[in-house]
């Protein structure tokens, strides 16, 4: 079961029109009503099950600028200019702090890479540099294993995404936009070759503007469309632990470990390196979309067959039931964590920090990260369906940058001057003959 996440109270109404209908309770998609609402747009956000339910409330909860491709870094920087602002901008501490976040080394190899990284960020680095000795050791207290170096970046930081999403869609709500949870989207209605509006399981909406913010569903709401939008979905899993004290204050990624400490005094953790992916009809359907990021990652991802393929949500008969859709059928996604491999990870970590030992692990959880096959995320209007605005594909590294991205979201949406400039995350680079160029960002 997913970690608890803050209630958002259901409207107790549904608008016969808005302006912009989002699909989808993510960051990403109670960012862009905010944004929306508070610039005087009505707005209606309908989410299946509740809000944050999926990946905006399972990820690390990290605000990184470090280690992105280098399409995402102007969209990281407005990122981590609103994260300061998120207390203010919805009246709770959502828990960002700028505790600093490393990417650790090994070997020679590792700082190659990383210093790689840097010469490709360019002014976009920012405060980034590589630290060594006394430096790492600094940030690392209680360790007792030591590394090379560390691509170390002071001003990234961290935020509690159980608590994050919830914020941001209540002060939505205060300023006018209406959220409705439980409230599964049917089918996006056109009307003369551009959108009319949608039907969810409680009635219609009708609109001239639809932002598919769908996570691991936005492949099949578009396809339902006809649009062919190549995205494939990962399991990832995540433990936490109770409160420990004297360990670091900051994130940090290494060869199959990667940790934050948390508000509460407790760390998050995970496997640094591996994800699984779980064979359905479309990992055949976008196979060669794919196919250049699987040669390169190989070793990040594990295949899995299993019944998935026929009955999973993704699968060939996703749905029984003929008076609910597969949106209704699975309200949550909330797939069973890799225990085994977490329980590994858990042993590495009370390794490198004995202090660890004894902290008990208070919830394991797993979730699907949406991926494109350059893993970098769609945030584009559709050029042929005008009104349909697709916000997806984030890849793991959506939290961080989700209230930029929610803003870009919401400027393509009403046709006002982008936050930045939104070529990169274009959709038809997947059906203009463009060759995916996929970056691991570590």
């Amino acid at each position: 079961m997913g970690p608890q996440v803050d209630p958002v109270p259901e409207d107790d109404s549904r608008p016969d029109s808005a302006d912009v209908v989002i699909i989808g309770g993510g960051i990403i998609g109670v960012s862009a009503a905010l944004f929306l609402a508070k610039s005087g747009v009505s707005v209606a956000l309908c989410e299946k099950g509740y809000i944050a339910g999926e990946q905006s409330s399972r990820n690390w909860g990290w605000c990184r600028r470090m280690g992105r491709d280098p399409r995402e870094l102007p969209l990281i920087v407005e990122a981590l200019k609103l994260w300061p602002q998120m207390e203010e901008l919805t009246g709770t501490d959502v828990g960002f702090r700028r505790s600093g976040i490393l990417y650790l080394c090994e070997n020679d190899a590792d700082i190659a890479h990383q210093e790689n990284w840097l010469k490709i960020a360019g002014d976009h680095a920012l405060d980034t540099h590589i630290i060594d000795g006394a430096a790492l050791s600094a940030l690392m207290p209680g360790a007792t294993r030591s590394y090379r170096a560390a691509l170390y970046t002071p001003s990234d930081g961290r935020a509690e995404p159980q608590k994050a999403a919830p914020a941001i869609a209540r002060a939505a709500r205060r300023a006018g936009a209406h959220i409705l949870a439980n409230c599964a989207v049917r089918e996006i209605e056109t009307t003369g070759g551009r959108i009319s509006g949608v039907v969810t399981e409680k009635g219609a909406i009708r609109t001239g503007t639809v932002i598919i913010a769908g996570g691991a569903w936005s492949s099949h709401l578009c396809g339902s469309l006809g649009i062919r939008l190549p995205q494939l979905v990962v399991r990832a899993s995540v433990m936490r632990t109770g409160p420990v004290e004297g360990g670091p204050d900051n994130a940090a990624w290494g060869r199959n470990l990667a940790y934050r400490k948390r508000l509460d005094g407790g760390y998050t953790i995970a496997d640094g390196m591996l994800n699984y992916h779980h064979i359905v009809p479309g990992s055949f359907r976008y196979l060669s979309d794919f196919l250049p990021m699987l040669m390169q990652d190989w070793r990040m991802v594990r295949l899995r067959a299993g019944m998935d393929f026929f009955t999973g949500p993704f699968g060939l008969k996703p749905s029984t039931d003929p008076d609910q859709t597969v949106y209704e059928q699975h309200r949550t996604l909330d797939p069973m964590p890799a225990t085994a491999r977490l329980d590994e990870v858990h042993r590495k970590m009370e390794e490198v920090f004995p202090l660890l030992k004894g902290a008990p692990v208070l919830q394991r959880w797993a979730g699907f990260i949406d991926t494109t096959p350059d893993a970098v995320p769609v945030i584009s209007p559709v050029q042929s369906l005008p009104g349909l605005v697709i916000a997806t594909g984030f890849s793991g590294h959506g939290f961080g940058i989700g209230p930029a991205a929610g803003r870009l979201a919401a400027n393509l949406a009403t046709g006002d001057s982008p936050i930045v400039d939104p070529k990169p995350f274009r959709y038809e680079r997947f059906i203009d003959g463009t060759k995916p160029r996929p970056t691991t960002g570590v």
